[in-house]
């Protein structure tokens, strides 16, 4: 949840085009609005029908953003992201008399983003939407990448979508809202960035603070920056998920079943999927143990838990259901060292000896 904020006055003139840069993927192209306001956004679609959907949170505390604009404003977190709520905004959107011609605008974090790509792609057979994040976990993952989901039961985002938003707008006032949770759990989708792609950045994370990075402007857009990069390069590789998109996933097979099970954030889930999945690393994978004791130090220097009570064979059983399956084995990502991971189809019971030595150590 964020807390109180303030809303600055901006003029836009022909600072637009210093703003934006364009990504192309396969299936269209999505326009970046870089250190930038909402507002912007009244100037570029004041021609069109606009809805916007967001959160109480979001809509209490910056409440002259949703003023006057048609809005279906959410109960928020992660029970919304189900078929019902789906429905229920379609229904809106009738009263509201949206057309394929009408632009969804999701405003809030990473539940918000994926509900409204979600309804974008299957109101009316899809029209345009856009995003503008307001957590820096959505703003570095969530809201990048065109997968839009939601919940079935106790499977995390088993039916979904993918669909480029028309645009992803950041707005750095929102974090300035976020409670330190909030910002931990962003840090756990920064972390794992480091775990695959940049060895760099891991050491630069190991050697820094959550308290430099929250002070630091300057430090918080460039990290931000590079993981926007890492994950359109990738997605522009894959965008269906196919092969290297895949290792986006460090942390989050274990991570999803974990965060439904014990109802945890989602960044302190995949910080100890990323663990369990480091320790499987050392033995598919030739993994150094130390890059696991690096891995739960940095987390814990991030104000992420390493230690939680688990129930195995709760997990295994969801587990047993994940999207990534292959009959008799699923599809985890494992690291051969910090910066460098791969894909391993890889038997139940290795994983279930991973969940097992943690349960143990704790």
């Amino acid at each position: 949840m964020h807390k109180a904020g303030t809303n600055d006055d901006i003029s836009f003139g022909n600072t637009i085009a210093l703003m934006l840069q364009q990504i192309t993927f396969p299936s269209g192209t999505v326009n970046y609005y870089f250190d930038s306001k909402v507002e912007l956004l009244w100037e570029l679609f004041a021609t069109r029908q606009v809805v916007l959907i967001t959160d109480r949170n979001i809509a209490s505390l910056f409440p002259a953003l949703f003023r006057g604009r048609n809005t279906i404003v959410l109960q928020g977190g992660e029970s919304c992201k189900d078929y019902s709520t789906i429905v229920s905004i379609c229904n809106r959107l009738i009263e509201f008399e949206a057309t394929r011609s009408t632009l969804l605008i999701g405003i809030g974090g990473g539940v918000i983003t994926d509900i409204t790509g979600f309804v974008a792609s299957v109101y009316m057979r899809g029209v345009s939407f856009g995003f503008v994040p307001t957590s820096l976990l959505c703003m570095v993952d969530a809201a990048i990448g065109g997968k839009n989901g939601i919940n079935l039961g106790l499977h995390k985002n088993m039916m979904g979508t993918i669909s480029q938003p028309e645009f992803i707008l950041y707005d750095m006032r929102f974090l300035k809202t976020l409670p330190d949770t909030e910002w931990s759990n962003g840090f756990a989708e920064i972390i794992k960035y480091g775990c695959i792609f940049d060895a760099t950045m891991f050491e630069e994370l190991r050697n820094s603070t959550l308290a430099v990075y929250k002070t630091d402007s300057i430090a918080l857009k460039s990290i931000i920056d590079r993981c926007v990069q890492w994950k359109n390069t990738t997605v522009q590789t894959d965008e269906h998920e196919k092969g290297i998109r895949k290792l986006l996933n460090f942390g989050h097979t274990a991570g999803h079943a974990i965060e439904t099970l014990y109802k945890i954030p989602h960044g302190s889930a995949v910080g100890i999927g990323m663990l369990i999945a480091c320790d499987i690393s050392t033995t598919v994978n030739g993994l150094n143990a130390n890059t696991s004791w690096q891995l739960l130090l940095t987390l814990t220097q991030y104000n992420l838990p390493t230690q939680i009570p688990i129930n195995v064979p709760s997990i295994m059983s969801i587990l047993r259901s994940d999207k990534k399956r292959n009959k008799n084995t699923i599809d985890y990502i494992v690291l051969t060292a910090p910066g460098n991971a791969t894909i391993k189809p890889l038997p139940f019971n290795v994983i279930e000896n991973a969940l097992n030595t943690y349960e143990s150590n704790n």
